[in-house]
Parts: C-alpha cells; structure tokens; sequence
C-alpha cells in the first residue's frame, strides 16, 4: 500500500506516517523543514521537500510519484487568521486560504489516487468559538467539499478528519507556560476533561483510510468539543 501524506514531517501527520508505517505501508511524507524531513527519512519514511503552497512543486512531485492508493493532506498555514474578526487583516485571511484550502484543492487535482483521499480540517468549521471565524471559513470550505467530492470521485473514497485542540507545534506561537495554561482551560470545557494528542488523530485516519465503506465523511476527534 503506497500512502503520500503532504504536511507529514511534524503533528498529526507524522503520527499518521508512523501508524502507517507499522502497518507495513510504503509511506512518502512532504515538507519543507529540512530537519524534519531528515529526521522523517531516519524513521524509515521516504521523505520529500515539497512546498504544498507552491502548485509547480506539487504538480512535479506527483508526475514523479504516479500512482498512489491513499492520499493525506494534513498542510496548516499555523495560526494565521486566528483573533477577532475586527483585528485580523484580510491579508492573513488570504494567507490562511492560501495555506491550506488552495493547496488541498491543487493536489487532489494533481494526484493519481485509486483508493482514498482524507482532508485534515479543524473543528473551528463547526464551533462557535468567539476569534476563530477566519480558521472556520478555511476548514468550513474544506469540509464542505468532502460530500461532492465523494461523488465525484468515485470509486476513490473522501473523507475529511476534524481535530479538535491536539497538542502539536500548531501551538507554537504560544510561549510553553502560555500553552500549559490554555490547554488547561480548554480541557475544563470539553466533556473529554483534557486536551487531545496527534496519535489520536492518527488513528481515525487509519480508520479511515481502511474503511473501505465510509465515504463522504467527516469525522470529528476532539474530545467534545464541538457539542460542549
């Protein structure tokens, strides 16, 4: 089984490259994190520096790649967009479009998938946290697409993985004991009563991605989030 996972050096994506790789998958990861990419290749990983923002980059890594049977594209744009409506600049908002919505788009155009494609979205498509509004029009649209997609592109299954709040570098900008202390308060609201982890994630696109009856999808892990 050959499994390209675009954005898998670091988070939810690297622990999907690992689950899979247990399993015995023949795993590609993209980046552009020089060091990631080396650590990636050192776990057994085939790894390839691949802007995914950059569509003529994309489209010859996927002419090199051929055909594939699953496709994971877990890209972020990081915290781009993130803060009131009124404070974010329409720039960033581009930024966040740009950083993740295009690029999905793009490489579903490109590659040549026989199985399934699986979208990482974000829960911030279905809440109704006050400063997420720009996260949730980039992870809205990409849900919304999972459905005619589905039927599009059929017999290639579509689903989409929506995380919740998962402990990865996404949370970078967050100084350590900032971090600490808002997952704190985050897990306080959740019915899970804790903060979720990539290997989490990882493994509802496992399940999708074996799921050869789920089509469609979208499946949340986020601990409650979206129904707290």
């Amino acid at each position: 089984m050959r499994v390209v996972i675009m954005g898998g050096t670091a988070g939810i994506g690297l622990a999907t490259a690992r689950a899979l790789l247990a399993d015995g998958a023949e795993v590609t990861v993209t980046g552009r994190d020089p060091q990631r990419l080396a650590a990636a290749e050192s776990e057994g990983l085939t790894a390839e520096r691949v802007d995914g923002t950059v569509e003529e980059e994309v489209t010859e890594f996927f002419k090199r790649t051929g055909a594939i049977e699953h496709l994971v594209l877990a890209l972020s744009s990081g915290a781009v967009g993130l803060g009131p409506v009124k404070d974010v600049e329409l720039s960033a908002v581009r930024t966040a479009f740009d950083g993740k919505l295009f690029p999905y788009l793009h490489a579903v155009r490109q590659a040549e998938v026989t199985g399934s494609i699986t979208f990482v979205s974000a829960a911030s498509a279905r809440a109704n946290t006050a400063g997420v509004a720009a996260l949730a029009a980039v992870n809205g649209a990409i849900e919304r697409m999972v459905s005619p997609l589905a039927t599009e592109l059929a017999p290639v299954r579509v689903n989409a993985v929506s995380p919740g709040v998962i402990d990865t570098p996404w949370w970078s900008f967050l100084p350590e004991e900032h971090r600490a202390a808002q997952f704190g308060a985050i897990a306080e609201t959740l019915p899970a009563k804790r903060v979720g982890r990539s290997e989490e994630v990882a493994g509802a696109i496992r399940y999708v991605i074996g799921a050869d009856y789920v089509t469609g999808t979208i499946l949340p892990v986020d601990g409650g989030y979206t129904v707290a």
